[in-house]
Order: structure tokens, then C-alpha cells, then sequence
């Protein structure tokens, strides 16, 4: 994973052919069903990157050869189980699911496979730190997901595979391999995240047979669209851009500027700032996948820890507003974001006015309104052009953001135009 990579991305042609997946649409709504509804999920990138603190792509960008590169698996010898603390935090952060590298770009496997030695359970690790990883995220309840780099900087033929037929087959039976063993040897997976296609397209990759290799194994996963096939959702990474046409979407983010450890990045976004994302991505239909970067030793740097509490604090009682939330029509506010169940209209307060809250352009009759922070009901007055909410407090009753929840005659709809279009005006 890297920041606008998008010549690593192997972004999907025009003409790719549609996954392997099987059963079709209504099959694809079964499957992802649990993932709409959570809209929550951690992402962990850990490697040998972790322990230089460097972020994950410094074997490329700082170009250390891979001879020496290696030399830190001898020190990648993390503390048993650190996947606990992990799945406990993704837990009490309200998130519903984890997603981990198994292997990133750097070619170091966290699991145990047949197909090299370069891998933690026959490193200084001396474990299968997938195996950890799984067994703590159904220990606390929370679906599991494996994230796996098609591309390899450690393989002979990562690179030459493009211009190298023998090369290509033999990179190829690699990685079908290696997904073969992931989707094998741990029980039920829940998601499977490919990245970064590089140097070959879908038909180099033999994506289909991947993606049906993936389903007869796993019946119930769902994909990602990073081995140049669509996939059963569309990942934009570091931005918040919902999929046209009503496709599955998940915008995976960082909390920091970097996907692994990097210890000098202090660049860390605010609890409101994730709140306000994670709400901005449930509004349009969209999972929030929020990446940690754990250090070698496993432990999880306290910033992290810091932010995902105060999220987690903020979800237990407002998580509602987020979790099977559905597309929602009302979308104009400086001061708050929205997102909707049913007839229910959440207006997220995230620059508090004071005591009168007006919302321009409802075009639903409001019925009843509320503070999910608690307290009497919400007095208001809905008039042609507008909405106002009054005797509220003067002050936010609650950190980071408040949540309203205005209940509507029908589902809500907002047109802004008719405010500015068909408000009566002052005689010249």
C-alpha cells in the first residue's frame, strides 16, 4: 500500500472481464451483507518495514538491496500474540472487522507456507503470525480479512515476469500458491484484499483462475478489485470518493501520513476528523477501513491507541447512526454531515452553533427531533425553505461530534436549489 501509487495500482481496463464470483448479483448481496451493515474496519500494515520505523515502502525508495534488506527478519521477533491488543482496540473502537498483511510488497510472509523460507515461521519469529492474528480477531468477535501484495521485490522474478514467460509462470504458480495456502490453512476468511498488480495485467495474473480459485475455496469471501478484475468492491485509497453506479465501495485511509510504523510521522488525525470520515463514507454507502501501523514488536504506537479510544468512545453511543446506514439524499451543512436509517435523517454536529440549528432546503416533513446525547426532545419549526432546531444547549453535549436524529414522514430529501431558486425575493 503506498499514497497515489497509481502506476503500482494496476488500475482495471475498460475491457477486464468481470470476477469469477459465483451466483451473480443476488449472490454478491448475500456475501457482502455483513460488510454494509459495518461500515467499520481495521486495517493493520506489519512487516519487516516495522522495524526500521521507516514506512513500508523504504526497501524501494531508500533502494536497500535485497540481500540486506533481508537481515531484518533476524530482528523481527514481535511478542507473542500481539494480535490480542489489536482485535481489542478494533473492538471497543466499534470497528466489525480486520483486515492484515499477510505479505506486503517487501515479499515477507507473516504466515507459514511451503513456497519459501522468507516467512516469520521460519525466521528469528519462529511463529505464524497470521494464525495469531485470526485466532485473536474471532476471539473477540470480529469478521476476518487478509490483505496479500500481487507484487514481490524480494522474488527473482518479480520484475522479469514481465518480459519472461518462464519467469512469469513461475511467479504466477507462486503467488496462486501462496493465496491457495492463506485461504486454506486458517478456517473462514471474510475478505480477501489483493494490492498492487505491477508488472502484469489480469490476464498475466490469470486473474479469473485466481478469483475462482479464491471462491471454490472460500464460497462466502468477498474480493477487492486490486488483481485488475472489479472485484465485489472498489477501493479508494487516502480519499473519500463513493463508486458510480450503486458498486460496493471502501475508502481505506490512514491515521497518520504512513501504512507501516513510521516512527517520526506525527501527522496524526483528530478523533473528529476520523468521525467526520467514517460518517462522510457511511452517507454515501461507503465502508471507512481505518490502517494502524503496529512496531516490530507488535505493540501499537500510543497515538493510535489515544484516537481509536475516543472514536470507540464516541460509537458506543452513537454508532447507531453508522452501522447499516443507508445511502442518504440530505448532504449540505458547514457545520454537519449526515447519514440516514429508513425515515431517519442523523445530522452530525461537528461545529456546534449554539443554541438554534437550521438546515436549509428539507423538502420532508420532520416530525420529531432529538439529541443522541440524551435529554427532552428538540422543539423546531420547519417553514418552506428551511428547518430550525431550538433550545439546544449552547454548548456540543458531546465530544467529538452530536448526532440529531430527526425523524421524518418519508425518507429525508434535501434540494438546495429551490433555496436559492424559488426564495421569495425583496422588490427592486
Amino acid at each position: 500500500m503506498h499514497i497515489s501509487r497509481r502506476d503500482c495500482l494496476g488500475l482495471m481496463g475498460a475491457g477486464a472481464a468481470l470476477a469469477a464470483a459465483p451466483g451473480g448479483d443476488a449472490d454478491r448481496e448475500r456475501r457482502m451483507q455483513w460488510w454494509h451493515d459495518a461500515r467499520f474496519g481495521m486495517f493493520i500494515h506489519w512487516g519487516l518495514y516495522s522495524v526500521l520505523g521507516r514506512h513500508e515502502w523504504a526497501m524501494e525508495e531508500e533502494g536497500i538491496p535485497v540481500a540486506e534488506y533481508q537481515l531484518l527478519a533476524n530482528r523481527f521477533t514481535p511478542q507473542p500474540n500481539a494480535a490480542r491488543a489489536w482485535a481489542r482496540l478494533a473492538r471497543q473502537a466499534g470497528q466489525k472487522y480486520m483486515v492484515m498483511t499477510t505479505k506486503h510488497h517487501e515479499g515477507f510472509c507473516l504466515f507459514n507456507t511451503q513456497h519459501t523460507d522468507y516467512c516469520a515461521p521460519k525466521q528469528a519469529c519462529g511463529r505464524d503470525l497470521v494464525k495469531e492474528f485470526v485466532e485473536a480477531v474471532r476471539g473477540e468477535g470480529l469478521r476476518v480479512g487478509f490483505y496479500h501484495s500481487l507484487m514481490d521485490w524480494h522474488h527473482p522474478d518479480g520484475a522479469r515476469c514481465l518480459h519472461d514467460e518462464a519467469a512469469r509462470r513461475r511467479f504466477v504458480d507462486y503467488v496462486h500458491g501462496e493465496i491457495r495456502e492463506l485461504l486454506t490453512n486458517y478456517g473462514k476468511i471474510d475478505v480477501l484484499w489483493y494490492d498492487v498488480a505491477w508488472p502484469l495485467d489480469a490476464a498475466g495474473w490469470e486473474s479469473e483462475k485466481m478469483n475462482k480459485m479464491v471462491f471454490d475455496l472460500q464460497p462466502d469471501i468477498i474480493v477487492n478489485n486490486r488483481n485488475q478484475l472489479p472485484g465485489d468492491f472498489s477501493t479508494p485509497e487516502q480519499e473519500i470518493s463513493a463508486a458510480k453506479g450503486g458498486r460496493a465501495w471502501e475508502s481505506c485511509m490512514t491515521m497518520n501520513d504512513s501504512w507501516g510504523y513510521q516512527a517520526a510521522d506525527d501527522a496524526w488525525k483528530t478523533p473528529k476528523q476520523i468521525v467526520r470520515n467514517l460518517a462522510l463514507c457511511a452517507r454515501d454507502g461507503g465502508n471507512y477501513l481505518l490502517n494502524i501501523g503496529p512496531r516490530g514488536d507488535g505493540s501499537i504506537p500510543e497515538d493510535s491507541v489515544r484516537i481509536l479510544t475516543a472514536v470507540g468512545r464516541w460509537m458506543e453511543h452513537n454508532g447507531q447512526t453508522i452501522y447499516q446506514a443507508q445511502p442518504c439524499r440530505v448532504r449540505s451543512s458547514e457545520f454537519a454531515g449526515f447519514t440516514r436509517k429508513g425515515n431517519t435523517l442523523y445530522m452530525h454536529v461537528h461545529f456546534w452553533p449554539g443554541e438554534t440549528l437550521a438546515l436549509g432546503g428539507v423538502k420532508t416533513k420532520v416530525l420529531s427531533a432529538r439529541l443522541l446525547a440524551g435529554g427532552p426532545p428538540v422543539e423546531f419549526e420547519q417553514e418552506q425553505f428551511r428547518v430550525r432546531f431550538k433550545g439546544l444547549p449552547k454548548h456540543a453535549p458531546d465530544d467529538p461530534v452530536t448526532v440529531l436524529a430527526i425523524e421524518c414522514d418519508s425518507e429525508p430529501v434535501q434540494d438546495t436549489g429551490a433555496v436559492r431558486r424559488d426564495r421569495p425575493r425583496l422588490n427592486a
